[in-house]
């Protein structure tokens, strides 16, 4: 029984960290949201416009000509970042806010926000 609820805390956790930097990130800027989902195979990046409730750039590891490369994980998340980039800013936007969702800035994470800065968006 316990390993239910020790399952059933560790969601709680990743739902309230989550909440709480989506919040932060609403409540400090205006600015149009970059977001990332994590799963065990993928990484995917979406540039969210939260006063139209639309999603206006996208970018994720299962696109053809990411797929196709045949990468690490890291590498496919510096390409990734760089690409979501790319379309960020041929749109006009230089600067968003990183919402990283339930996951800590860190590993992979970190290495997309670093090689979309790289490519000259500013969070």
């Amino acid at each position: 029984m316990n390993i239910f609820l020790e399952k059933k805390e560790k969601r709680n956790n990743m739902k309230d960290r989550k909440d709480r930097v989506r919040y932060k990130n609403k409540k400090i800027s205006n600015r149009k949201r970059l977001t990332v989902f994590r799963s065990n195979n993928h990484l995917y990046a979406q540039l969210i416009d939260d006063n139209k409730g639309v999603t206006l750039a996208s970018s994720s590891s299962i696109e053809k000509s990411i797929k196709d490369m045949q990468l690490t994980k890291k590498k496919i998340a510096e390409t990734v970042g760089a690409n979501i980039a790319k379309k960020i800013i041929s749109q006009g936007i230089d600067s968003v806010a990183f919402d990283r969702g339930k996951y800590k800035y860190h590993g992979l994470i970190k290495i997309l926000a670093d090689a979309a800065r790289a490519e000259g968006l500013n969070f």
